[in-house]
């Protein structure tokens, strides 16, 4: 939902001359749709606070951090619709016609 142009212009050939669909991952943008980063802060216990992870935290706060007010500017929709932040973006996968797949993943099992 936060880097749309490939997905729905580039590859547009792909999905209507070819026929092919794709498979997602990472939907939630490593925790940013989520909403706990919010404000650029890192809670406690959250995948960028890992240590193994901080190459994500790197990405996500350095070349990557406009993409936190783009997270943050969606959370009156996702109010509006009745739904939390990270439901909003796993829905808006899944709806697109063009995702066959989504895969998610978790940081810990808790």
């Amino acid at each position: 939902v936060l880097e749309r142009h490939r997905v729905e212009v580039e590859y547009e050939p792909l999905y209507s001359r070819v026929g092919t669909g794709l498979t997602i991952y990472s939907p939630l943008a490593s925790g940013l749709l989520t909403g706990k980063y919010s404000g650029m802060s890192i809670p406690p216990g959250s995948r960028l606070s890992i240590p193994k992870y901080q190459y994500i935290k790197e990405e996500k706060f350095g070349a990557m951090a406009h993409q936190i007010p783009q997270a943050d500017a969606l959370r009156p929709l996702a109010a509006r619709l009745g739904c939390s932040l990270a439901q909003l973006a796993i829905a808006w996968t899944l709806v697109n016609p063009h995702v066959s797949s989504c895969i998610l993943g978790a940081t810990s099992v808790e």
